[in-house]
């Protein structure tokens, strides 16, 4: 198997960052240098996304999850801490599940969707794709350099999209049009719902949600997280979506860094 595609910064007690469907590493790019002052950081590509390659990994949710044990044994990481994002928010909560991991921070994270957002959310997904593909770049590039296109292309993912720089935007969506495990990793959750069991209640679990995740909405989803969840440590990102990092890169880093400690 093809190594993972990953940055790797700081030193310290392991924390391994895991992105959602279609995107790539830099999605943690806002909070990288504040955890790298504190913590060794490995931010990674799963596999059929970013720079990495599907290799031999089965397109699912406990592929992907098996594929990153075998990259942390690789790599001589044992029982890291591990934060997510939607899909690597699953992929993080899996990893608990199965007794690989310290502690988990999810954001966002997929699983506590009712049946209507659990379909909604991968229909905007495939439609977000699908723009990407047809979409002109000069017309792409015209609309990634100012903030009202950023705005009108963004505004389901950030919750503040103007803050970002165009060079990211079409970074990102060059990352989620050429995704080769975009569509059997989509299709492959269409009946999965998340499932505690006793090794998540026996680590740290710190879940947190944007007030404007438009995605995964805030207001349903997070709800179904404090039920099923409810030894975790639930918080509340005012103002920012489904993709905070770069929302408020300072509020992100300090719930990563407080879940490390237990502090959250």
């Amino acid at each position: 198997m093809s190594e993972l595609a990953h940055e790797r910064r700081g030193s310290g007690e392991p924390l391994v960052l895991i992105h959602g469907l279609g995107s790539r590493w830099q999605v943690w790019q806002p909070v990288l240098d504040e955890l790298a002052e504190h913590r060794e950081v490995i931010a990674l590509d799963l596999p059929g996304f970013g720079a990495s390659a599907p290799g031999d990994t089965t397109p699912s949710l406990d592929g992907l999850a098996g594929a990153v044990e075998k990259f942390l044994a690789r790599q001589g990481i044992q029982r890291p801490h591990v934060a997510g994002n939607s899909l690597g928010g699953g992929v993080a909560l899996e990893l608990g599940r199965r007794g690989a991991v310290r502690s988990v921070t999810a954001f966002s994270p997929i699983g506590f969707w009712g049946a209507p957002g659990r379909v909604v959310s991968r229909r905007v997904l495939t439609a977000s794709r699908a723009l990407g593909r047809r979409l002109p770049q000069p017309v792409a590039r015209r609309l990634a350099a100012s903030a009202a296109g950023r705005t009108a292309l963004l505004s389901l993912y950030y919750g503040r999209p103007w803050l970002l720089d165009a060079q990211t935007v079409l970074d990102d969506v060059a990352g989620l049009v050429g995704a080769p495990f975009f569509d059997p990793v989509r299709d492959s959750l269409a009946d999965h719902t998340f499932v505690c069991n006793g090794a998540l209640e026996a680590i740290p679990v710190t879940i947190a949600w944007g007030t404007r995740d438009r995605l995964l909405t805030y207001r349903t989803q997070s709800r179904r997280a404090r039920a099923l969840l409810p030894t975790a440590t639930h918080v509340t990102l005012p103002g920012c979506g489904h993709l905070p990092f770069a929302d408020d890169p300072r509020l992100c880093a300090r719930v990563l860094l407080a879940a490390i400690e237990g502090e959250a």
